[in-house]
């Protein structure tokens, strides 16, 4: 029997949690009827572990205690899934902040098992009993104040586990009315009965699946399904600090229900069922925080299907009408956005089931890429099938647009106009209206920066003579395009001038220019 619980034992612990899961995931999913039948609680507790798990494969066999725990407290965070998920990763964050500071007896256990129920019941906005959260707490507070070696708390926390699950029917009448125990209280027994095993040596290389207890009662034939229930899960990894969360907490509140949000240190995984997939996401941005890993399911299966038109389409997102008219007669349903800022997701998934059933997007921006992606996820639930490529710059969206044949299959299609905007290298310049340091150096209002492929590259004096120097450093041997978009604020002739430079140095090279119209940047270049 182990004394403490050391690095090594919470690698096993992690291994055999996930492991055991992922033979009991059927029976645990057809548990599966609060908050709402969707029959995955066992897949998504199954995922979240293994995610912890791998987490610490990556560790050098020699880490501490602190790395350790740290490690399987962000796996777990990372990978969480469903409901259930997302609040055992704060359990296992809260077992964190006690044992990778401790020596990892049973008393130390006992510690960690009452910060992981506290932190758990904290994320959930409105907890409800005879869930995962009972169980917990009943197995927090029987071993509290237990004195006793790891073993005898490890084991008494599994057997009050196993007690409580038993009684979640009594606690929530949905349960008892289809006759099962609650699905995700039936997983965390099982993590804690895991770990009893790893504590006490009781466990072989392929243990036997301590089987969740289902209490057979009459009941109906088809899981119970609450009317108006939110038809979406969303869930999102955020980027955010402590206040921004309180405000997007309120305000997920007042939109659905099953709402948990965990973590911390400026990383949290946000969970909510709404019926507005998308205000959900939006609610997010505008509490000031970055959501992405963005996942939308809906609920009531995966058959929904979408009344848009059939055929493929493009989806491009333009910063300004000038540059939003080049992609029009190109062929894009096009979102404009307000240089600087990203377009709304309402926005953005409008376009994309106004564009047919297979539908490519081209965010053209880096901020607008999250939201491009959370309209996609969006919209694959209802049926439609929707590629966000990753085009960084407007030239990338131009050169993607380029190549689009809708009479191609439809992934050969996504393959082609990806090879395309991957080829392209992209570069502008800016005229500095404030003092900003770069990795080219400090810029002073009045000075030139050339920026090629999202990196500073040069501070210049003169406008015409950078963007020369920044053509002139991303044309190669191999190159045979180059576009030129020019800005709203252009002076004249400054395209002209990079057109007449190539036609003396690179003859070979074929120059395309549009009115970008583009607030911000003077000239917009891209290189194929």
């Amino acid at each position: 029997m182990l004394q403490v619980l050391d690095p090594p034992a919470v690698r096993r612990w992690s291994w055999l949690a996930a492991e055991t899961l992922g033979r009991a995931r059927e029976e645990i999913d057809a548990l599966n009827v609060f908050p709402v039948p969707d029959g995955d609680t066992g897949t998504n507790l199954h995922l979240t572990m293994l995610s912890a798990a791998e987490a610490l494969d990556g560790l050098p066999g020699d880490a501490d205690a602190a790395t350790t725990w740290r490690t399987l407290a962000q796996g777990a965070l990372l990978g969480a899934r469903g409901n259930s998920g997302v609040i055992v990763s704060q359990a296992l964050r809260g077992l964190a902040e006690v044992l990778r500071t401790a020596e990892g007896g049973g008393a130390d256990l006992g510690r960690g098992l009452a910060r992981a129920a506290e932190l758990a019941r904290g994320a959930v906005e409105r907890p409800v009993e005879g869930t995962l959260l009972s169980v917990l707490g009943a197995a927090a507070s029987a071993v509290r104040d237990l004195s006793g070696d790891l073993a005898s708390v490890a084991a008494r926390a599994a057997q009050e586990a196993r007690a409580a699950l038993r009684r979640t029917p009594d606690q929530l009448e949905v349960l008892s009315r289809n006759g099962v125990v609650d699905a995700g209280a039936a997983g965390l027994t099982l993590i804690l009965e895991s770990l009893a095993a790893v504590v006490t040596g009781s466990y072989a290389e392929r243990p036997d699946v301590p089987a969740p207890v289902r209490r057979v009662v009459p009941g109906p034939e088809e899981p119970h399904r609450p009317e108006g229930h939110p038809g979406y899960e969303v869930m999102y990894l955020l980027d955010a600090g402590d206040e921004a969360v309180e405000t997007l907490r309120g305000e997920l509140d007042a939109l659905g229900d099953s709402l948990v949000v965990v973590g911390g240190d400026g990383l949290w995984n946000v969970h909510v069922h709404v019926e507005d997939a998308g205000a959900a996401i939006e609610a997010a941005l505008r509490a000031g925080g970055r959501p992405h890993r963005i996942r939308v399911t809906y609920l009531a299966g995966s058959g929904r299907t979408h009344p848009a038109a059939g055929g493929r389409g493009v989806v491009a997102v333009a910063a300004g009408p000038a540059l939003g008219e080049v992609f029009e007669r190109s062929g894009a349903v096009v979102v404009r956005r307000e240089p600087g800022s990203s377009p709304s997701l309402a926005a953005v998934l409008a376009a994309i089931r106004g564009a047919g059933t297979e539908v490519v997007v081209l965010p053209n921006d880096s901020g607008a890429r999250e939201v491009a992606a959370a309209a996609a996820e969006i919209a694959r639930e209802e049926g439609l099938a929707v590629s966000v490529l990753p085009t960084r710059a407007s030239v990338q969206g131009l050169a993607a647009l380029a190549v689009h044949d809708p009479l191609r299959r439809f992934d050969d299609d996504v393959v082609a106009m990806t090879e395309a905007a991957a080829h392209t290298r992209h570069g502008h310049v800016w005229v500095a209206d404030r003092e900003v340091m770069t990795s080219a150096g400090l810029i002073r209002p009045g000075a030139v920066l050339g920026v090629i492929d999202g990196d500073a590259a040069l501070v210049g004096a003169d406008l015409v003579e950078t963007a020369l120097e920044v053509v002139g450093r991303m044309v190669s041997s191999s190159s045979e395009l180059v576009t030129l978009l020019e800005g709203a604020d252009a002076p004249a002739g400054l395209a002209q001038a990079v057109q007449d430079r190539l036609a003396e140095t690179r003859p070979d090279i074929e120059v395309v220019r549009y009115g970008g119209g583009q607030g911000g940047y003077p000239l917009l270049v891209g290189v194929e």
